[in-house]
């Protein structure tokens, strides 16, 4: 069976934008179904940063504590050996993306696909983005639309 590291940006990028749960709350319900056959999960650093703004997606988070895994030794490894060859992955100043490196170092441990809205910045950007580590790392990586297609998710569109 295929495993999930979800990055934040899947989770508030859909409930703001394009899957929100007024409008697509099957989307969300999907995403419960797979967390709790341990086929999706995300560190909980990632619930941290969710619950950083009161949208009703926190409420959501803290209903599923079975969506987000506690920092264990071999996770902490991993992530060592992640700050050591792309330590810029955090920007320190901004505390931006404090949880990226806990989602490569999970999907690392865990020996899963990471998931994210983020493109590789490439070898001329001062930015460095989970992409480009997972390539670096040779690390499978997607975003959230190819992640939807790999798992089977279907819409259906209907007037209420």
């Amino acid at each position: 069976m295929s495993k999930y590291c979800l990055d934040t940006n899947i989770y508030i990028e859909a409930w703001n934008k394009y899957y929100s749960n007024d409008l697509c709350p099957e989307y969300w319900e999907v995403l419960d179904d797979l967390a709790k056959k341990g086929i999706i999960f995300s560190p909980i650093e990632v619930k941290r940063e969710i619950e950083k703004v009161d949208d009703g997606l926190r409420a959501w988070a803290n209903q599923r504590p079975y969506l987000f895994r506690d920092i264990d030794e071999p996770v902490q490894l991993k992530l060592r050996d992640v700050m050591s060859s792309h330590g810029r992955l955090v920007d320190a100043i901004k505390q931006r993306s404090v949880a990226d490196p806990w989602v490569v170092a999970f999907a690392m441990s865990e020996k899963a696909t990471v998931v994210t809205k983020e493109e590789p910045a490439g070898i001329s950007s001062k930015k460095i983005k989970i992409p480009d580590v997972c390539l670096a790392l040779k690390l499978p990586w997607m975003n959230d639309f190819d992640f939807a297609k790999k798992v089977g998710i279907k819409f259906t569109a209907k007037i209420s």
